[in-house]
């Protein structure tokens, strides 16, 4: 997976994200639309965390293609 497939997965997590959030206003999310926007979110969280891994591997001279996919659980324990 490259940088344009990178971006292009987290433009479909995007545009399902902010579908969850529109049909959300005013009605609020039944608990299934919930769960789906929360693992939306990990997912971008993972999606972005793998192209500053890629970019930085290319910008100090290692292959991109060695950066992997981190577990949920420690993108999400990332302190800002």
């Amino acid at each position: 997976m490259d940088d344009k497939d990178i971006l292009a997965r987290v433009d479909e997590l995007v545009a399902e994200e902010r579908a969850l959030r529109d049909r959300s206003t005013g009605r609020g999310l039944g608990t299934e639309e919930r769960v789906r926007l929360d693992d939306l979110e990990v997912r971008l969280d993972q999606c972005w965390d793998l192209l500053r891994q890629r970019r930085a591997r290319d910008e100090f001279g290692t292959d991109p293609n060695t950066a992997t996919t981190r577990p949920a659980r420690e993108v999400e324990g990332y302190e800002s």
